[in-house]
């Protein structure tokens, strides 16, 4: 049998969630049901997201907004465009809400248009709104709003490269994959997402991370400028001399300060690589735990590589045991299976025939089968992070195996434990490149993020799902805790509600985030009236 091209196995969603659909089609003609959840404007919104109460749907606030923009601009539930635009969530916990309207600008100037606009009945409580670029983030209501407008920024779509500056400008609505395929003809790119589909603005915001991180840093670091739009409708920009507080704010602090219509990043010279995704049996799993922790704690580790291993269950892998191990491992310049991903490589035994290590273009490695995006699943993300210990890391693929099982009966459940690295040299760009948000220093390195990537069918299967892996990414903590290797940094991305990424950076950037924000949003119009995400208040 043929490798799986690894063009199928998009990093958005781990690869066990395309491998388990891959297995259902091949060896057992399942399929997936599509929830499609549409309530109306006077319904709850759903657990686990919870908002402040409206009193009636934003009706004013819609007419005034329809005053302002033409008809196809402002799109209200009944109208043909309104569910394929909110149908278009990574997420069902997202695709589940119903916005009262969602209005999609076409310029910086119009999204300073919405904000004024909306400004008034928003701060008289008669509205609430979400922003959204590509909607992939899962956290729930993050990027969509129950009886709320919905500001979908997909229509932001400008591409521009100075390559005597070597940078390039990007609309707040591109995807990944359009600003790779406008640089590679060119011979470069950027530090940017390992999804094509997905967009720039939730992971640019919430630090980012990418397959040249270990070289280049956060995506966040890469970003030279950023164009808001403030509460007060003004567009400003924000970069290391102009605004520099906002600049800095920006760089990790999510949607705390305005609306990101523009963001500016640094380029460089990119060729081909190498890599992709090696399958194995989990008895493996801990000597791939040793080679990781080795890689990164050598006195001369290797900037250019990218390193993830992952073990998890789907019912798909019934004849496989259940379990798999995973992993998916790059290095960034035109050299085929270099000595430092051999370890990862070179494991046995593997499944050879879902395997896809090869050479491969940016473009390629982060392109994706559009057929894999149909069938929509609830989604969760959540994570803490340690000190690169083997000891505690085997821990915690021993728990996390153990403290799933009550949970694998659920309808089309696949489940992934993940660990990605931070390497010092990752950290090191944080303060070469000004600075971010994220409370992380050299010192703290070299770090590994602990990762829950869940996919499931039934609404009524949340609950147990979500406090389940809870429970037991808890666990994880407490016992990392007393073996002295936790830290309180959790990253935003992929962070769930009961999470608080903002205070993990520590009280000081917490501090720093919550000035910028009075200054900047004096009227708290990003933290009262857009609810979605994580408050600094």
């Amino acid at each position: 049998m043929q490798a799986v091209p690894f063009s199928h196995l998009p990093v958005w969603r781990s690869p066990f969630y395309f491998i388990s659909r891959l297995v259902l089609t091949m060896k057992f003609a399942g399929s997936l049901v599509t929830l499609l959840a549409l309530g109306t404007c006077s319904e709850a919104l759903p657990a686990p997201a919870a908002l402040p109460a409206q009193s009636t749907c934003p009706a004013k606030a819609i007419q005034a907004l329809r005053g302002v923009f033409r008809a196809n601009q402002v799109v209200q539930e009944g109208a043909a465009a309104y569910e394929d635009i909110n149908e278009s969530y990574l997420s069902n916990l997202n695709n589940d809400l119903t916005p009262a309207a969602v209005v999609l600008p076409d310029s910086s100037a119009d999204v300073a248009k919405f904000v004024r606009t909306l400004r008034p009945y928003a701060l008289s409580g008669q509205a609430y709104f979400a922003i959204k670029g590509a909607g992939q983030q899962p956290l729930p209501a993050c990027n969509n709003i129950e009886e709320g407008i919905t500001l979908d920024l997909r229509n932001l779509t400008g591409i521009q490269v100075d390559q005597a500056k070597g940078v390039v400008s990007v609309g707040a609505g591109v995807r990944w994959a359009t600003v790779y395929e406008v640089l590679e003809p060119l011979g470069l790119a950027v530090t940017g997402g390992r999804s094509g589909p997905g967009g720039i603005g939730g992971l640019s915001l919430s630090g980012g991370l990418s397959f040249f991180s270990s070289r280049e840093g956060f995506i966040t670091d890469n970003i030279v400028e950023f164009e808001v739009v403030l509460s007060s409708g003004q567009i400003v920009r924000a970069n290391d001399k102009e605004n520099s507080d906002l600049y800095r704010a920006l760089r990790g602090g999510g949607n705390n300060f305005g609306i990101v219509t523009k963001f500016t990043l640094r380029t460089f010279e990119q060729g081909p690589f190498y890599g992709g995704s090696v399958y194995y049996f989990p008895p493996s799993f801990p000597s791939q735990i040793d080679a990781l922790v080795n890689e990164l704690t050598k006195p001369d580790p290797t900037p250019e590589s990218h390193l993830m291993l992952s073990i998890g269950y789907s019912a798909a892998f019934a004849q496989l045991g259940g379990t798999l191990a995973l992993n998916q491992v790059y290095y960034t310049r035109e050299e085929e299976n270099p000595e430092v991903l051999r370890p990862f490589t070179e494991v046995q035994p593997q499944l050879d025939f879902l395997n896809s290590m090869r050479n491969l273009t940016l473009v390629s490695a982060t392109s994706e089968q559009t057929s894999q995006n149909t069938d929509a699943q609830r989604v969760a993300y959540m994570n803490i992070h340690v000190k690169a210990d083997a000891a505690t890391l085997k821990y915690a693929a021993d728990a996390y195996l153990a403290g799933i099982q009550p949970i694998q009966d659920a309808a089309n459940i696949t489940l992934s434990f993940t660990l990605q690295p931070y390497a010092v040299s990752l950290l090191e760009k944080t303060s070469f490149k000004g600075g971010n948000s994220l409370g992380l220093s050299p010192a703290d390195g070299p770090i590994v993020s602990v990762l829950f990537l869940t996919w499931w069918q039934e609404e009524s299967d949340d609950e147990r799902i979500i406090s389940t892996l809870r429970g037991v990414l808890e666990s994880i903590d407490t016992e990392a805790k007393a073996r002295k290797t936790s830290l309180p940094f959790v990253y935003m991305n992929y962070a769930h509600t009961f999470q608080d990424p903002i205070n993990s950076y520590g009280k000081s950037n917490k501090a720093k985030l919550q000035l910028a924000s009075l200054k900047y949003d004096k009227l708290r119009l990003f933290q009262n009236d857009v609810p979605g995400g994580f408050k600094l208040f």
